[in-house]
């Protein structure tokens, strides 16, 4: 390994530990009160009590289960709608006006009235994430499709491909690259969708435990559920990413993935 791929293995690390010794510092010599922020060392030994729990991982089981399901469903929709209106020019410019209107509306205002439609349980937070991860897949997989040249479709009518030979060996995989694009914005978006529904409409996951901990004054507990909601982010994230070498092996950012 050169010097410029270990970089970031040793930038990352030491910025870590740089921002955690000047927090320790800080909390330390300011007095800073542990009910409005913890020190670092109170911080780990919270998320190590708070891994030692069943309830932790039950709970985390119900949080991973809301963003998976509404990522699946999302990317799902998404795509179908995103390859409809790229073939389809008129009934994309038709509905481009609604499209607008639904990804500025605030999603997280309609958090009250999927409560009332679908309960407190899992469904109103599926949905949720499942709204926030379809925009970004359908806009990717409009673009996707739409980056497709005439020649490209004219060479495939010259060899006398079917519609669905098209699909498969030229729009599919012009599509991918875009998707998986859009995937890693989902991915996020599905975890927020998640946790925020959870915040303001549940009384189970990860998000209920971090507004129980809120409401108790127990800073150093929400500090450990928020390190604990990142860390599963970051995992789902990293593994949507890395699917690419999976799924797009010949496209170029998975070469900018392994130079890097």
């Amino acid at each position: 390994m050169n010097r410029t791929k270990a970089l970031p293995w040793i930038v990352a690390p030491a910025t870590i530990i740089v921002i955690l010794i000047v927090w320790q510092a800080w909390v330390t010599l300011m007095d800073v009160n542990p009910f409005i922020m913890p020190s670092p060392i109170a911080l780990g030994k919270e998320f190590g009590v708070l891994l030692t729990e069943p309830n932790t991982w039950a709970q985390t089981l119900i949080t991973v289960s809301e963003v998976l399901m509404g990522f699946v469903i999302g990317v799902v929709s998404g795509l179908a709608v995103g390859i409809v209106l790229g073939k389809v020019a008129w009934l994309e410019t038709s509905m481009r006006p609604l499209i607008i209107i639904a990804q500025v509306a605030p999603k997280v205002a309609f958090i009250p009235l999927f409560v009332i439609w679908f309960g407190f349980g899992m469904t109103s937070k599926v949905v949720l994430a499942a709204i926030l991860a379809f925009f970004p897949v359908m806009l990717n997989a409009l673009l996707g499709v739409r980056s497709v040249a005439l020649g490209q479709r004219e060479l495939m009518q010259s060899l006398n491909a079917t519609r669905m030979q098209t699909f498969g060996q030229l729009e599919l995989r012009s599509v991918l690259p875009y998707l998986f694009a859009g995937m890693e914005v989902a991915i996020v978006l599905a975890t927020t969708g998640a946790i925020v529904g959870e915040f303001l409409g549940g009384s189970s996951g990860l998000g209920a435990m971090v507004v129980s901990a809120m409401s108790s004054l127990n800073a150093a507990r929400t500090f450990a559920l928020i390190l604990l909601l990142s860390l599963i982010g970051l995992i789902l994230y990293v593994i949507v990413n890395e699917s690419k070498r999976l799924f797009i092996p010949w496209h170029e950012s998975v070469y900018a993935l392994q130079e890097a």
